[in-house]
């Protein structure tokens, strides 16, 4: 399957644009002042413990202090506070945990203030970003991820993706990670190291930790809050994680932007760095490779498919609604198999939606109801193919009894909500219109105002239908006859489709425009 990364950037923001089979399926932001991404670490200092939600708000240098639940805390609290005040007062020699002795684990049905002391300096990482009113989401348990392997300190455990299913491959990769794996430290091994060498697997974890002691020495002497590690920009995370053979191409607008990508790839796929394209055109690059019209389509509460059916997005505080409706065209005498059909291709668009505008929490989907119960697994099965290409953690429920479908979609990113109306241009977005009683004086006004500048000049005016039908089939039709008399020619009047309910315009005898301002 072709995978395509058209990137615009701006001087203020990159957005980058996932396409699949030419199909836009994720839409991407990043402010280039952010200063706030998921998988940052920060050095952050707990203002606040709040015993009711064991729960404490730690200090990050964001306007609103960060939320650290107890559950968020990991088992290892304790060995992660011992290595960063050792780290921070150097009395820990090293970044390595060879000889690190580890401190007692903390209880899952502990309480937060037996844990953690107010003002003290904590290591946390991003977990989510700011939504709406709340401020970021941290977790005690680190992470440092690559392209095939994810670090995991003060652990000894190592793991491999589900998605790898070959479960020869899983035991190659295992036994592999663990002959490289240094001691006291954990490994992911993540989806795309599937058929990969021992040697490559070793480079990167090199990468890896070469990151962990950048994180120790960026602690000397450290001052809470601060940052201690910056996960990669968005456009290299996103090609770090989603990166494979099936991609064919990434287009960028920017030269720096460019570079920097290829120097990236150059370091974690060589082989693909002919894939980078330098965009120079002078239309706009979402326009010139059709983002633009997908956006526009896609977004909103209404999105349409090929068939004619739609669905209706709808967002409440506690959750997504979504509606299944067929439409007007029906492909089948056979209500059941007509209704299949429809249900099938929501459920492909759905899975889109969900990834297209970043959708996360509880998402009710309210499909059109089958009686028979193979189609109702027929369904659930489809859904949760779709749904493997979706990188964000997700659970399907199948069908309640009802037609309605569960699904939750972890939530690391505010929704990606784009507004796709635009301002009514006649009324400017104000939801008012001049006076339609006094549109007629003002079409006499503009006429009297070009026939006294441009006296010799043969006039027409065009208008929208409903204007027209106005002056020519109400009294007011002789008004063609009055102007003859009053500046003794003939004003021609014309349709124009293309113009909005009260818009008209003065031609001359060459068709060319005359504008009064």
């Amino acid at each position: 399957m072709g995978k395509e990364l058209i990137i615009n950037s701006t001087p203020t923001e990159v957005e980058i644009a996932l396409l699949e089979k030419n199909k836009l399926v994720e839409v991407h932001y990043q402010k280039t002042n952010s200063n706030f991404t998921v998988g940052d670490i920060f050095l952050g200092k707990v203002k606040k413990l709040m015993p009711g939600l064991n729960a404490a708000f730690v200090d990050i240098g964001y306007k609103k202090d960060a939320f650290l639940h107890y559950t968020d805390l990991g088992p290892k609290l304790r060995s992660l506070q011992k290595f960063t005040n050792g780290s921070i007062n150097k009395s820990h020699p090293t970044h390595y945990l060879e000889n690190f002795a580890f401190e007692a684990d903390i209880i899952k049905t502990g309480k937060i203030n037996q844990v953690i002391n107010k003002k003290h300096p904590i290591l946390v990482q991003i977990l989510k970003e700011p939504i709406s009113t709340k401020g970021p989401r941290l977790s005690c348990e680190i992470t440092i991820p690559g392209r095939y392997l994810v670090l995991t300190p003060f652990s000894n455990v190592v793991s491999v993706s589900k998605k790898i299913a070959n479960s020869e491959e899983r035991k190659r990769l295992k036994r592999l990670v663990e002959s490289i794996r240094p001691k006291n430290f954990g490994l992911i091994v993540r989806t795309a190291a599937d058929g990969k060498r021992v040697a490559d697997l070793h480079e990167e974890l090199l990468i890896l930790t070469e990151k962990w002691q950048q994180m120790y020495e960026q602690l000397h002497n450290a001052k809470a809050p601060t940052k201690i590690l910056s996960e990669l920009d968005k456009t290299s995370s996103i090609l770090r994680d989603i990166l494979t053979d099936s991609f064919n191409k990434v287009t960028v607008n920017n030269k720096e932007l460019y570079n920097n990508i290829r120097s990236y790839l150059m370091q974690i796929a060589p082989e693909q760095v002919k894939i980078v394209n330098y965009y120079g055109g002078n239309k706009p690059i979402f326009d010139q490779f059709g983002v633009t019209r997908q956006i526009k389509s896609a977004f909103g509460k209404t999105a349409t498919m090929s068939s004619g059916a739609y669905l209706v997005i709808e967002h409440t505080e506690a959750m997504h609604v979504i509606d299944v409706n067929s439409g007007h065209k029906i492909h089948s005498n056979d209500q059941e198999t007509n209704t299949l059909a429809v249900n099938m291709e929501s459920a492909e668009e759905i899975a889109r939606q969900l990834r297209l505008r970043d959708i996360g929490g509880i998402i009710i989907v309210d499909f059109i109801d089958m009686r028979n119960n193979e189609n109702r697994r027929k369904l659930f099965n489809a859904m949760r193919d779709f749904m493997k290409k979706d990188r964000a953690q997700h659970t399907i429920l199948p069908l309640s009894k009802f037609g309605l479908m569960q699904i939750t979609r972890q939530r690391a990113r505010p929704e990606v909500n784009i507004n796709t109306a635009e301002k009514c241009p006649t009324c400017n977005g104000s939801g008012k219109v001049n006076a339609t009683i006094l549109l007629t004086d003002e079409v006499e006004r503009d006429l009297e105002f070009i026939i006294n500048s441009q006296p010799k000049a043969k006039l027409s005016i065009q208008m929208h239908p409903y204007l027209y039908a106005f002056y020519k089939q109400s009294w007011y039709a002789k008004k063609q006859v009055n102007w003859f008399k009053k500046y003794k020619k003939w004003i021609k009047l014309q349709v124009n489709n293309d113009y909005q309910l009260m818009e008209y315009r003065f031609f001359d005898q060459h068709n060319d425009e005359i504008r009064l301002s």
